[in-house]
């Protein structure tokens, strides 16, 4: 399973950011898509997941209420709608695929990984 994120870039605070993740090749293999971001000098966090198949969604407290995550599986691909963004929200945002049946907010439990887009809020 390949996965490619794009999406990011600069953005004011306040503003909005849509990424997007395509995943190709054997994506029958894939339950779950996370949404995980690392800031600079800081460890790699969980931020949003969504299962492939129900209705299973997992947002992290810091972005409850003003992120959401979705999935287009005609497309194979899952996206993060960031609203009122914040500078504590700069980071490298990467999405995962996971095939564990339930979904998850540990890293360990996905094993397909994205290159990383980079997301910068000004203040």
């Amino acid at each position: 399973v390949q996965l490619q994120a794009f999406g990011g870039g600069l953005v004011q605070a306040g503003g909005s950011l849509r990424l997007s993740c395509a995943a190709s090749g054997r994506t029958v293999s894939v339950d779950g898509m996370g949404w995980f971001r690392q800031a600079p000098g800081k460890e790699r966090e969980f931020v949003a997941a969504i299962s492939w198949r129900g209705p299973s969604q997992y947002y992290a407290d810091s972005v409850k209420g003003r992120f959401a995550v979705s999935r287009d599986n005609a497309k194979n691909t899952v996206y993060l709608q960031m609203s009122s963004l914040k500078p504590e929200d700069t980071a490298v945002y990467y999405c995962a695929g996971s095939n564990r049946i339930y979904l998850t907010r540990d890293s360990v439990g996905y094993r397909y990984w994205g290159q990383g887009t980079l997301v910068t809020v000004s203040s």
